[in-house]
């Protein structure tokens, strides 16, 4: 669904997306994302879609961007998670103070595709316990704990990496993804959904970083603060890939009528969910923000089980693209989530 005006890096991800993501998206799930995938995705420029131009970016207004995450999940949506990665770093790195060393270093190859960069930090978001310590030392920081995961493991050439440290402050520092001393990868995990994505756990064991690869510190509490609009906020890949469903949706009357309801509420959601999105207090309506969070799930379960239902037997198996996006349906689930998104979640669920 396209409701910006036509800009160029739409139109990339829709050639994208109809002549390589989603053909191969079968094959990926099975397999793995492979090198191929995201080296087109370079290519296309799509990874410095909001990073600033002079700087190498394309500098795209975020529904622009959000139009790209739709098209890419709806396509493909192990590819999308992997690339998904990349944008935080480069939103850092936009943000931090000009002339910071990691700033000047990193943002430029980052906005252009040259490295690919990875994120470690969700852990961070937990009040109850601190899984990676972050230590300073003589010229930089020392960090120790376990990422739980961490995504596109063999593909990122960064990893932005979290940890907190003894004063309750929270610091984002940048080192490379590849073990070495201090970094040991776990094997690839195998899950439910999104396996092909290459998603790890990392241990840290006295990892050393120099000062001038951090990019921020900020007390645990501010991270929180800061944090808590961002992730109550929907998911473009929920619309991306219920707007997929929908469309396998169509070899009969009920099919047609059934996709014809859902999409018009969900491109209601879609539209209520976006405007908040770029209010312009990100901390207000907080609880109509995770209102409609909830609601788009809702309507994601319902688009992906329609195709299921549709599919009948067929949807059993793993060559399905029915099956496929019902799993990944379930994966965006619990995709950024936090307790407050849980809760939400959860009340919604008890109230049906």
């Amino acid at each position: 669904m396209t409701t910006t005006p036509l800009h160029p890096l739409v139109t990339e991800a829709r050639r994208l997306a109809d002549g390589l993501l989603a053909p191969s998206a079968r094959r990926v799930d099975q397999e793995g994302v492979p090198a191929g995938h995201i080296e087109a995705v370079r290519r296309s420029g799509l990874l410095g879609v909001s990073a600033p131009e002079e700087y190498g970016g394309a500098g795209a207004p975020d529904p622009v961007a959000r139009e790209v995450a739709e098209i890419l999940a709806g396509a493909c949506c192990s590819t999308w998670f992997v690339q998904t990665q990349h944008h935080t770093p480069v939103r850092l790195l936009t943000k931090a103070e000009p002339g910071l060393p990691a700033r000047e270093r990193l943002l430029r190859p980052l906005a252009t595709g040259e490295l690919l960069g990875g994120i470690a930090y969700a852990h961070v978001r937990s009040a109850s316990r601190v899984q990676v310590r972050a230590t300073d030392e003589r010229g930089g920081l020392r960090f120790d704990g376990t990422v739980p995961w961490y995504t596109g493991w063999g593909l990122n050439d960064v990893m932005l990496l979290a940890g907190v440290t003894e004063a309750d402050e929270v610091v984002f520092a940048f080192t490379e993804a590849r073990e070495r001393p201090g970094l040991r990868p776990s094997p690839p995990m195998r899950l439910a959904a999104l396996t092909a994505a290459r998603t790890v756990s990392v241990e840290l064991d006295a990892l050393r970083v120099p000062e001038d690869s951090v990019v921020l510190r900020t007390p645990r509490e501010e991270f929180a603060r800061v944090d808590l609009p961002r992730s109550t906020n929907t998911s473009p890949a929920v619309f991306g890939v219920a707007y997929a469903a929908l469309d396998l949706l169509g070899d009969t009357a009920d099919e047609r009528s059934t996709a014809r309801s859902l999409r018009a509420r969900l491109d209601e959601v879609r539209a209520r969910a976006y405007a908040l999105a770029d209010h312009p207090v990100p901390h207000e309506h907080v609880e109509e923000r995770l209102a409609l969070r909830t609601r788009a799930y809702d309507l994601l379960r319902a688009a992906t089980t329609a195709a299921v239902v549709a599919g009948g037997g067929r949807a059993m198996s793993l060559d399905s693209p029915a099956g496929r996006l019902a799993r990944e349906g379930m994966f965006l689930l619990v995709q950024g989530q936090t307790a407050p998104v849980r809760q939400a979640h959860l009340a919604a669920l008890a109230s049906l």
